[in-house]
């Protein structure tokens, strides 16, 4: 087991107590979540963030920043695939697409299985990141980093969106929690500057936090988009290794409803998506909708 990887001490966000070894996250401030690790596989500072790639004895390798999970071989491709097919077929035809974030190239995987799609801009900030898991998380790097049509841009998406006028038919902003360099990607002013990024038919997905323990987050994000999109939204999925299990996202459109997408377009290689997990998925709880307000 790989312990004293920093100067001989464990690095920050572990413990180990009772001759294991635990990956600590603290859940704002009010819960602690604690997953048994096999295995430090790697420790790196970034400019922005301490990047872990971990190997955990239920959820297998994992990427950790900043001591909060991220995405697991266990249950990645169940996020992964919920915010990227939905998107990709509610619109009819799309041959363009930007990512922003999505550093474990899980979307960008999800989205090279659409032949339709010519063009993928990826947008992620933090590069360490990408390069940690397309050597060390390959089963949801998968095929993007060497799929030609993925092409990967290392810079602030917040910047990178203002001068991108009508170039994208999907957008999907696949953050961590609205945190550090997350919390802009949660703003009303870059809702505004993705919407000017999309096509006259353009279509975007955002992660909205969890319906649970992040209402105000859900419901700020829904409201937001609906002053600005004709069409929003808000459908769910659930992802064992994040807080609350239940987690939430939000489609907003100009054009093409979700709930009138072609189903026979959904890809076929998929692990957890289907066209009925694709219907149900938009069905929400009486709390969820009281909270949207859309009952």
């Amino acid at each position: 087991m790989v312990r004293k990887l920093m100067n001989n001490k464990l690095p920050r966000y572990f413990e180990e107590f009772n001759n294991n070894l635990w990956s600590v996250e603290d859940d704002r401030d009010n819960m602690k979540l604690y997953y048994r690790v096999k295995e430090i596989l790697s420790t790196r500072i970034s400019p922005f963030q301490q990047v872990n790639i971990i190997d955990t004895y239920d959820f297998g390798r994992c990427l950790v920043l900043d001591g909060v999970m991220q995405t697991t071989e266990l249950d990645g491709y169940i996020y992964n695939e919920m915010i990227s097919h939905i998107p990709a077929i509610t619109h009819p035809n799309p041959s363009k697409a930007l990512i922003i974030g999505g550093g474990d190239c899980g979307v960008a995987n999800e989205l090279i299985k659409y032949p339709e799609l010519l063009e993928i801009d990826m947008v992620e900030i933090d590069e360490v990141v990408v390069e940690e898991c397309v050597a060390k998380l390959t089963k949801i790097s998968g095929n993007a980093p060497r799929d030609n049509r993925v092409k990967f841009h290392f810079t602030d998406g917040v910047k990178f969106v203002k001068d991108k006028k009508g170039l994208y038919d999907i957008a999907i902003v696949d953050s961590s929690d609205p945190i550090g360099p997350a919390e802009v990607l949660f703003s009303e002013e870059f809702y505004v500057d993705l919407k000017d990024s999309l096509k006259d038919e353009g279509v975007m997905v955002c992660q909205s936090q969890s319906p649970i323990f992040n209402k105000d987050i859900l419901s700020r994000t829904h409201h937001i988009l609906k002053r600005h999109f004709p069409i929003v939204k808000t459908y769910k999925a659930v992802v064992p290794s994040y807080p609350g299990g239940m987690w939430s996202f939000t489609l907003a459109s100009l054009v093409y409803d979700p709930l009138n997408a072609n189903l026979a377009k959904l890809a076929l290689n998929t692990s957890y998506i289907n066209s009925g997990v694709f219907q149900a998925s938009f069905s929400l709880p009486n709390f969820m909708c009281d909270d949207l307000g859309i009952l």
